[in-house]
C-alpha cells in the first residue's frame, strides 16, 4: 500500500539535476508523523514544489534559448518549476480538507514536460490507499 506524503518529502523532478522537497502548508490542519499531510493540491510552484537545481529540457524557454546561444550544446538553466495541475491521482478513499490526500506513487506534471515524482514520502509509518 502506498504511504502518505507529508511535509519535508523529498521530490525529484524527470529533467531537473537535484532532488527537492515539498512544503506543506497547515491549512488542512491535518497532521501524519507530526507533519502536515499533503493534498494533491500541493502542487504550487515555489510555495508547495521548490526548484530541482538545473533543468535540462529543451521544452523550457530558458533552457531553449541558452541552448540556441551556444549553437546547439545543451545549456542547462537554474529550475523554476511549472507544476499547474494538481498530483494524480492522489488517493481515492482518504480526504485531508475536502481534498484527496497525496500518496508516494501520486505525479504531477511540469508545464515544461518534467514528471515530478515523490522519492521519500517523509515518513515511513503511515499508509494510504
Amino acid at each position: 500500500m502506498p504511504m502518505q506524503v507529508v511535509n519535508g518529502a523529498k521530490l525529484q523532478c524527470s529533467f531537473g539535476t537535484a532532488p527537492s522537497s515539498l512544503t506543506v502548508l497547515p491549512l488542512a490542519m491535518t497532521l501524519s508523523s507530526n507533519q502536515p499531510a499533503a493534498t494533491i493540491m500541493d502542487h504550487k510552484p515555489m510555495l508547495n514544489v521548490m526548484p530541482f537545481g538545473m533543468c535540462t529540457t529543451p521544452t523550457n524557454p530558458q533552457v531553449a534559448a541558452a541552448t540556441a546561444a551556444a549553437l546547439g550544446v545543451l545549456t542547462p538553466q537554474p529550475c523554476i518549476p511549472m507544476t499547474t495541475s494538481p498530483w494524480m491521482p492522489g488517493s481515492m478513499t482518504v480526504l485531508v480538507g475536502h481534498n484527496p490526500a497525496l500518496n508516494n506513487t501520486s505525479v504531477c506534471m511540469c508545464m515544461w514536460a518534467g514528471v515530478v515524482s515523490v522519492m521519500e514520502a517523509g515518513q515511513a509509518t503511515h499508509q494510504i490507499p
